[in-house]
């Protein structure tokens, strides 16, 4: 029988090793019905392997298990599949996405629990028959979307949405399990624009007063306090702390997640260059790029300087550089150190040495399934013919391996790239963090004159924000590379840029040094550029 004053949830003594390397140590934490708890901590602080212990996931039981002991209602459970976990209550949505491409929002909403309807012949030849009853997996998938209390199209098949939207549809799957008790999400905003993060956190306060207990692992830690009642944050497989959510702030979190005080406004040294010459200039350009707005964009970017563009999602800022790289379409006019550059030609821009870190890294950014040798050197190979060996007069070329463990094993080492497997690690092995650094790493290895660099640090902890944004510094003033930075994170630019260009409404509102007050580039957001 459970006893009704027990706690939802209880993790007590929580340990767990992989190969000799201890993970988690002596984790405990206390949900109760209807608690969001928001779990913070950096890439490989030990977060999302305590929810896959919770969760039953294969890869514990695959690994030798776990120790200590978790309870549902004062009940000792020990799951070994996802299945138990779900059949007690327990649902969760990953960073990477489970859903079939080819099958509506409705249909990934209900999967494997579709009702069905009696036919004649399924009367005679038994169940096996019954055909699906698509009125009633509309009327639930309709129901999930309500209780999560954000409107997306049931009828649409995953491959054509926009992956917010995709994020959504995997939370109303979770939410049609009438069993449901606890919801685990971990870095669910990391995908999803500014207006939907805002509509998960009420969705979030939704499932709370419904009873439904979250547990929100998020690296945007202003969303932890705007949502959750508690704060646990981790640090190398211990619990550091463990607080109301009111007794706390994000510079506390920050302080305890890293074990150092990261001063996020750092003043840094703001160059002028406004006598420098203009190696990029940008004008009218337009591009159709999905969610983005670009529409009259005018842009001088001068030699030698790290230029930020910031502004509201949607309002342009991601369409700027994959429009110039020839990723979508566009018009306008672009030249570079005084030659045009035509659009839609991306092998153009490369052979002009401009290099493009796209925001979208498990899409166009990484080969997953290669080594990291494979991702750095590649394009460098493709492009340039760096990295072989030439006999017989360059008719005949061969990879240089050494060259190429060399440059990998050189940007491991620059970039503190974790890969316990070494530079023959498989990229999709690693963590987002790190595969973020494995991005930047192959840009510079091409050793462009011109780098666009869009959303460096999405989805990566603190720590790993600060080693990315002084790799761009360093690579910008050691090469002298002009580097053009793309960043949702207005205080992100402020602190390695020299200029911001602000985009609204698919224009350049305007551009400030760097270091003037917040609120002049707020007010450039949110103005209207006629």
């Amino acid at each position: 029988m459970s006893n009704s004053a027990a706690p939802l949830l209880e993790m007590k003594n929580i340990k767990k090793d992989f190969f000799g390397t201890q993970v988690l140590t002596d984790i405990n934490l206390t949900l109760n019905a209807g608690d969001v708890l928001g779990l913070c901590g950096e890439n490989g602080a030990g977060k999302s392997t305590l929810m896959k212990i919770l969760f039953g996931m294969d890869v514990i039981r695959d690994t030798g298990g776990y120790g200590g002991d978790i309870f549902i209602d004062g009940q000792k459970v020990c799951f070994n599949t996802p299945f138990e976990a779900l059949e007690a209550g327990i649902g969760m949505v990953h960073q990477e996405f489970s859903l079939i491409p080819g099958f509506t929002a409705a249909e990934n909403i209900v999967l494997n629990r579709e009702p069905k309807k009696h036919n004649v012949v399924s009367e005679i030849f038994g169940d096996r028959l019954n055909t699906l009853d698509y009125n009633e997996i509309t009327g639930r998938a309709n129901n999930a979307i309500e209780k999560m209390g954000f409107a997306i199209d049931p009828g649409m098949v995953i491959n054509e949405m926009p992956v917010g939207h995709k994020q959504f549809t995997e939370i109303a799957r979770e939410l049609s399990k009438d069993q449901l008790r606890l919801l685990i999400l971990d870095e669910p905003t990391a995908v999803l624009t500014e207006k939907e993060a805002e509509a998960l956190l009420d969705s979030i306060r939704h499932m709370s007063e419904k009873g439904i207990a979250v547990i929100f692992i998020t690296h945007r830690l202003h969303e932890i306090l705007s949502v959750c009642n508690k704060v646990i944050v981790m640090r190398d497989g211990f619990v550091v702390r463990d607080v109301p959510a009111n007794e706390t702030s994000v510079e506390d979190i920050t302080k305890w997640m890293v074990g150092r005080s990261v001063d996020n406004a750092a003043k840094h040294d703001v160059r002028d260059f406004s006598d420098a010459e203009t190696i990029m200039s940008v004008r009218k350009l337009w591009v159709d790029m999905p969610g983005e707005t670009v529409r009259n964009v005018n842009l001088d970017v001068k030699k030698g300087e790290i230029l930020g563009i910031g502004g509201l999602a949607g309002q342009g800022k991601l369409g700027i550089p994959n429009g110039i790289m020839g990723l979508y379409e566009a018009g306008g006019k672009v030249e570079f150190e005084g030659k045009e550059i035509p659009l839609n030609s991306p092998r153009k821009c490369l052979d002009a040495n401009i290099a493009f870190v796209s925001e979208d890294r498990r899409g166009v950014g990484l080969l997953l399934d290669e080594t990291l040798e494979w991702n750095i050197a590649f394009p460098a190979m493709q492009v340039q013919n760096k990295f072989l060996k030439k006999y017989l007069g360059g008719l005949i070329k061969w990879r240089d391996e050494k060259a190429i463990t060399d440059i990998t094993q050189k940007y491991v080492d620059e970039l503190a790239i974790k890969c316990p497997g070494g530079t023959k690690q498989k990229a999709k092995e690693l963590s987002g963090g790190n595969q973020q650094k494995v991005c930047l790493a192959k840009a510079f290895a091409l050793e462009p004159k011109f780098l666009f660099v869009s959303e460096p640090t999405r989805g990566i902890d603190v720590g790993a924000k600060a080693l990315v944004l002084n790799a761009l510094k360093k690579f910008n003033r050691e090469s002298g590379v002009t580097v053009v930075m793309i960043s949702s994170e207005l205080e992100e630019l402020r602190q390695i840029c020299d200029e911001i260009a602000i985009v609204s409404g698919g224009k350049i509102a305007g551009t400030l040094p760097a270091d003037r007050p917040s609120e002049e580039f707020g007010m450039l957001m949110v103005s209207q550029v006629k």
